[in-house]
C-alpha cells in the first residue's frame, strides 16, 4: 500500500542536516506536518543554533508543506515536553516521532573518559527516552502512534572505538522491544532503523565513491515505511545505498545439560552445540526464553 501521511504530525529530532533532514523532507512530501528539531550543535555535541532547522523548514514550506523549527535539546526533558505541547497546540496531535538526534565521542574504551561515555548515552538513549515519554500519553489518548528509534550496526554487531555509541544504540533496541508490547493496545507501533549513510559522522572514514552511494536520502524511505498506517512493529530495519534488510535477536535451540557444578565443564565443552543455529527462533517477548528452558527441563524428566 502507498504510504500517505496526509494529516499526520511528525517530530523528527536531529533534523537540521544529514539523515534527519532527509527524513523530515520526505515525510513532508508524503503529507505530514513536521516539527524539525535540531539543537544545531557539532557532531561532538558542542554549541547550538536554530539556523539549520530553520533552513529545513524553509525548504519544506517552499515545496508547499507545513513545518516549524525547534531547537530543544533532547537531553532536556522540559524543553522536549514544551516542543510536544507546541506541536499539539498548533496541529492538535502528534502521530509520528523519529528519534534521530545523536553525537559521537569515539575513542577506544581504554582511552575514553567516562564523561564522554555518559554524554553519548544521554543523547542517544536518554534523548530518545525523553522524546518518547513526552509523546507517549498523547499517542495513547489518540490511540495511534508511530515511533522510530535509530539504532546502528555498531550496536547490533560492534565497532572498534565506539563502546559508548554501541551501548546506547543496542539499548534502544531493548527500549523498542518493550514499548512495542506496551503500546500495542493503543496502536502505537515502535520500530528501529539501522542506517548506513554518508553523514558528517562518517566524514573521512570512507572513499568518495562509497560515500556517494551512501546518500542519506537512500535511507529515508525506510523511515517513511515504518511510520505509515500499515507499519510493522518491533522490527529492526537496516537500510543503506538502496538496500534494505531486517536484523533479528534470535535464540538457538540449545541443549539441556541439567544442574550442578559439573555442568560448568559440560557448558564449556559444548559451546558448538549451544551455538548451533539450526532451528533458532525469534522470541516474541522476554519470558519466552524461560518458558522454552523450562520446557526442555520438563522434557528431560520424561525421557
Amino acid at each position: 500500500m502507498p504510504v500517505n501521511l496526509t494529516g499526520r504530525v511528525a517530530i523528527v529530532t536531529g533534523a537540521g542536516g544529514g539523515l534527519g533532514r532527509e527524513h523530515a523532507l520526505l515525510l513532508a512530501r508524503l503529507g505530514a506536518k513536521v516539527v524539525v528539531n535540531d539543537l544545531g550543535g557539532t557532531v561532538m555535541g558542542e554549541g547550538g543554533s536554530l539556523s539549520a532547522a530553520t533552513k529545513v523548514v524553509e525548504e519544506i514550506v517552499a515545496a508547499g508543506g507545513e513545518a516549524i523549527a525547534n531547537g530543544a535539546s533532547v537531553t532536556n526533558y522540559a524543553e522536549v515536553e514544551q516542543m510536544v505541547k507546541e506541536a499539539v497546540a498548533r496541529w492538535g496531535r502528534v502521530d509520528i516521532l523519529v528519534n534521530n538526534a545523536g553525537i559521537l565521542r569515539d575513542k577506544t574504551f581504554a582511552k575514553m573518559d567516562l564523561a564522554d561515555f555518559k554524554l553519548v548515552i544521554d543523547v542517544h538513549l536518554m534523548g530518545a527516552v525523553n522524546c518518547t515519554k513526552a509523546v507517549w500519553d498523547v499517542m495513547r489518548a489518540q490511540n495511534y502512534g508511530r515511533i522510530v528509534m535509530t539504532t546502528s550496526s555498531s550496536g547490533l554487531y560492534g565497532n572498534f572505538g565506539q563502546s559508548n555509541y554501541s551501548a546506547a544504540k543496542l539499548a534502544l533496541v531493548g527500549f523498542m522491544q518493550t514499548l512495542a508490547l506496551e503500546g500495542a493496545k493503543n496502536d502505537i507501533r515502535v520500530n528501529c532503523l539501522a542506517p548506513t549513510a554518508a553523514t558528517r559522522m562518517l566524514a573521512g572514514l570512507l572513499p568518495a565513491e562509497a560515500l556517494d552511494r551512501l546518500a542519506p536520502s537512500a535511507v529515508s524511505p525506510a523511515v517513511a515505511a515504518l511510520v505509515g498506517d500499515d507499519a510493522p512493529t518491533r522490527m529492526i530495519l537496516c537500510a543503506g545505498a538502496g538496500s534494505f534488510e531486517a536484523a533479528h535477536i534470535t535464540l538457538t535451540e540449545g541443549i539441556y545439560l541439567g544442574v550442578g557444578d559439573a555442568v560448568t565443564h559440560e557448558v564449556a565443552a559444548r559451546f558448538d552445540a549451544i551455538m548451533d543455529r539450526r532451528g533458532e527462533r525469534v522470541p516474541d517477548s522476554g519470558p519466552r526464553q524461560g518458558e522454552w528452558e523450562l520446557r526442555k527441563a520438563q522434557a528431560s524428566r520424561r525421557t
